[in-house]
C-alpha cells in the first residue's frame, strides 16, 4: 500500500498550520518586519528541503514536498483574495 498521499498531506497541514501561525493575511502578535522575515525563513527551509529532496532522491520528502506546495500555494491564495476583497471595498486607480 503506498502512503505518498499522507505524506503529502501531513506537507498540506504543516506548511498551511505554519503561515496561518505566522499569519496569512496580516502579522499575528510581531512587527510588518518580524513577519516577513518569518516568510523569508519558511522560504529558505523549504528550498533547502527541495533541493535535498532532489539530489538525494528521496521519495517521502519528496511527497512532503509535493504538500508543502500545496499548503503554500492556499496560503498564497487566502492571502492574495484578502487584497481583491479590500480592492472590492476601497477600489484604488493604478496608473
Amino acid at each position: 500500500m503506498s502512503y505518498d498521499w499522507i505524506y503529502a498531506l501531513v506537507g498540506f497541514l504543516i506548511m498551511f498550520g505554519v503561515l496561518g501561525g505566522i499569519g496569512i493575511e496580516k502579522p499575528r502578535g510581531m512587527s510588518v518586519k518580524m513577519w516577513c522575515i518569518g516568510y523569508l525563513v519558511v522560504a529558505l527551509v523549504f528550498d533547502g528541503l527541495v533541493v535535498f529532496g532532489l539530489v538525494g532522491q528521496y521519495a517521502p520528502l519528496n511527497n512532503l514536498l509535493i504538500g508543502l506546495s500545496a499548503g503554500a500555494a492556499t496560503g498564497l491564495a487566502i492571502h492574495v483574495m484578502h487584497h481583491i476583497n479590500e480592492e472590492n471595498v476601497n477600489p484604488t486607480i493604478m496608473g
